[in-house]
């Protein structure tokens, strides 16, 4: 063999097409754009238009929102508060806070906090300072002997006046109503 000799394998290599280099090579004039003016050059297409024909993306149903206002909160169950317990990561004897549960691993950065949901089992007797934890949750701690504080407040938006908004002003009213009638 001889360094002459080399070449690539056939097939391996493929050379650039050369377009609009007349009409003979079968790609000249238009260069296989196939129009004239805003079509044919670079940079420039139609996203969406189907030709007049009601585009896609108009004929399929539009359903459902990102509520930009939805409380947004790390779950955890109690059966991995259990597990956790069980494996020595957290310490039974003192308050379980949020930056307990982020430390050992259990929840993950949320906007609004953690809150606790009742799937699995507990029996260790906890005392938890969360943002928030269903019933069954609070029901299951209490059976076991601890307790649970909730320190998540909804937040009163503000309108353009700097007073509170039409929901905040209805639930207010909706609360003194409320404790009209039980008369605390």
């Amino acid at each position: 063999m001889k360094l002459n000799e080399i070449s690539n394998n056939p097939g391996s290599h493929k050379r650039k097409t050369r377009v609009g280099r007349g009409s003979s090579s079968g790609l000249g004039k238009t260069s296989g754009r196939g129009v004239k003016g805003a079509k044919a050059r670079t940079g420039t297409k139609v996203y969406g238009f189907e030709g007049g024909q009601m585009p896609l993306y108009m004929r399929i149903p539009k359903r459902g929102f990102k509520n930009i206002f939805a409380n947004d909160f790390s779950e955890v169950n109690l059966g991995r508060i259990q597990k956790a317990i069980d494996e020595k990561k957290i310490d039974a004897s003192g308050k379980v806070t949020e930056e307990t549960l982020r430390k050992v691993g259990l929840a993950s950065r949320s906007r609004d906090g953690i809150r606790l949901l009742g799937t699995g089992e507990i029996t260790a007797k906890l005392d938890f300072e969360v943002a928030g934890a269903s019933k069954s949750a609070i029901a299951a701690v209490e059976k076991a002997g601890g307790s649970v504080t909730t320190t998540f407040k909804k937040p009163v938006y503000m309108n353009k006046k700097g007073q509170p908004g039409k929901k905040a002003q209805r639930r207010a009213k909706s609360a003194e109503k409320k404790a009209a009638r039980t008369g605390a």
